[in-house]
Parts: structure tokens; sequence; C-alpha cells
């Protein structure tokens, strides 16, 4: 049967545009850039996949016949952005033609059938569990800044290691990425047990799937989650999003932190050393942002140089009492680092002047972030 539904703008253009991220993507397969509308006795589920997320969503539609067929993203997301109507009727001709009413104004659009799309994967309703939102945001915005870009050749470090685990009874989440300059690790607290999330021993989730992750998170305060070996399924009751997860080897982490000395502590005002870097990076190299610290009792000199542009330096007031040190680092890190705490005061453990350097406070409980230094 034919497709024929009426459907209201606010709730057409609110499904369309969180498919965007996932289906305007350059592929090998023409069809993944179209989205499947599927006509139902209930409204219209509209998906979206790139084979590697898969997001599906529910919009209530006045559905005259039901039916399916697929429609480009973005060319329908464009029309019906730019709808003056408050509502638009679409209606399959011939062909996977649809015609679309929107007030005075009438598109016909060409699609492609809906047996070519491909299948949306099953899950097990019964194997999700409800957690905050909140808490997947706060782990994600913690270490999201320091995966590694496509480019990297360990295909791991362009993924999130997601880990679970149990204290004192306590359950506890924990993210961790790193692009191999860098570390970053966020754990929570969540008020489910743990044990019920097929969480393995190493799951890797891939960039792309965290940044959707997020944005499903975002403006939610529960949704159900699980875990298995292959997928992770995030639902709640107008939308669910499937993510492919990644397997392989992760870089050791905790003998990473174990290996930097907790002794050589310096207490910095953060948003003064954020101010600061800002500053001294306006006169970094463009690649590696190279900067200067040199660190003797109560302050640190930050200092930068660009061959062509000339250089510039800064004075901070620190609390350290250890040798003077001279230290070299990329700018860019300490500043995304610095971006994502919330404390006052940072602490800054550096052991020597070829040691990375670990930042954590007392405020910005369970985030922890290693930089590696730089040769000057």
């Amino acid at each position: 049967m034919s497709l024929k539904c009426t459907v209201q703008k606010d709730d057409f253009i609110e499904g369309l545009s969180v498919l965007q991220n996932v289906t305007n993507k350059r592929g090998t397969l023409a069809i993944l850039s179209n989205i499947l509308i599927e006509a139902t006795t209930n409204g219209l589920v509209l998906t979206g996949t790139d084979l590697e997320v898969g997001l599906q969503i529910f919009v209530p539609a006045e559905v005259d016949a039901i039916g399916s067929l697929t429609l480009p993203s973005k060319k329908i997301y464009e029309i019906v952005r730019e709808s003056g109507s408050a509502s638009l009727v679409i209606e399959e001709t011939e062909n996977s033609w649809v015609t679309i009413s929107a007030g005075k104004s009438v598109y016909n659009l060409a699609g492609i059938q809906s047996e070519e799309y491909p299948a949306f994967p099953e899950y097990d309703e019964e194997g999700l569990v409800p957690l905050e939102a909140p808490v997947f945001l706060d782990l994600i915005d913690k270490v999201i800044f320091s995966i590694a870009g496509e480019q990297e050749n360990i295909y791991s470090l362009t993924s999130v290691l997601i880990e679970k685990e149990k204290i004192d009874s306590v359950s506890y989440l924990r993210m961790i990425s790193s692009d191999g300059h860098r570390l970053s690790i966020m754990e929570k607290d969540v008020a489910v047990d743990v044990d019920h999330l097929g969480i393995e021993d190493i799951t890797l989730i891939p960039k792309k799937g965290i940044q959707e992750l997020r944005k499903f998170c975002e403006n939610r305060d529960t949704i159900d989650v699980s875990f298995s070996r292959k997928q992770l399924v995030v639902k709640d009751k107008r939308a669910v999003m499937v993510v492919r997860l990644k397997h392989g080897e992760f870089p050791h982490y905790r003998a990473i932190v174990q290996a930097v000395p907790m002794d050589n502590c310096i207490k910095i005002n953060r948003l003064l050393f954020l101010e600061s870097l800002k500053r001294i990076n306006l006169f970094t190299e463009d690649v590696f942002h190279t900067i200067q610290l040199r660190i003797e009792g109560e302050t640190m000199v930050l200092s930068s140089q660009n061959a062509d542009i000339g250089n510039a330096k800064d004075e901070l007031k620190v609390t350290y009492d250890g040798e003077p040190l001279t230290l070299g680092f990329n700018c860019r890190y300490f500043i995304e680092t610095l971006q994502v705490m919330e404390c006052e005061e940072v602490e800054a453990y550096i052991n020597s002047e070829n040691s990375p350097c670990l930042m954590r406070s007392a405020l910005d409980k369970g985030f922890t972030s290693i930089i590696m230094p730089m040769q000057l």
C-alpha cells in the first residue's frame, strides 16, 4: 500500500534534524544518505544509519495509509525547514516518488524502495537498564576532547573505553580516552547495579557513537541502556539508538597513572592558568602548540615562540616548594583539560622535566588527566 500521512512541521523537523548527523556522511552506499520513513497505525517511524550508528525516532502523525519508503535525508529536511505551513501531507505516488504538500507549496521528490534499506539491528528489550542521562553527559564531556582523530593508525584510540566496577557495593561507570599524547579518565557512581550491564573487559565506543550518545542524552532525565558484545543500545519513549562497538586493545591506563609520583605537587588557580595559556597560545607554532613552563619557588613563567610572528611571555603565582623545573608541553592539551574542570585550584603533579603531568582536584571528583611532555 502507498504511504499517505499528515504530519505537523514542528514534530517532523525535530525528528529530521536529529537524523542529519547520522545520514549526511559520504559513503559507498547511496541509500545511506536517505532516511527510512515508515507510516504505522500509531504515527511515523524515522530511521537513519551509517552502519556504525543507527537511530530510530517516533513522530506523531495522522496516517491515512500505512507504508514505507526512503527519501533523501538532507533534501526532505530542507523542504520541511523552509516550509511556511504548520503541517505537511506526504503521499507516495508511482515508482517511490512522493508528493509533499505544504500549504500552497507542492514538492515532488524521488525516493528509493524501503526494501533496499539496511535492517535496523535487533536488541533485547528486557536487557535494558534505566540510567540517569546526566551521568553519561558528565562522563562524555570529561573525555571526548582527547579521543584520537580518525587519521590515527591505532584504531582503538579513536574510541572511548567504558568500564564498570563495584567497590564496597557501590557501582561505578568509567570512561577513558587517549590520543597517544594525553589520557583522560572520568568515573561516576551510579544508582543501578552495574552487574546488569553487559560491559566486557574491553568495550570500545567509537567516536561517532560517543558524539551521538551525547546528543541523545541532552534534555533527557533518564535513558534505558544495554550493552552486548557487538552493540550499545540507548532508548526512551520516542527514540532508540544502536551503536556498533569496537574490539581490540587499549593502553594500560592504570599503569600510566601509577607511574606518576604524587609527591611533587604544583597548585595553580585554574582560571588564571587557563587565561594565561590562551594568551601564550597566540604565539605557538600551529602544529604542536609548544610552550615552555619555568617553575621556580612560587612563580610559573609561561613562554612561547613563533618563528614567523614573534614570542610571548606571561607569569603566574603558584604554590610549589620543589626543585626548579623547565618543562615543554602542548599548550592546547592544557587548555582543553582545564576547560572541562570546575575547580578553583588545580593540582598538577610533575616529577621531573621529562615526566608526564597529572592533573586533578578534589572538586572534580573522579576526573584525572595526564599530559605527556614535549622536548624543547
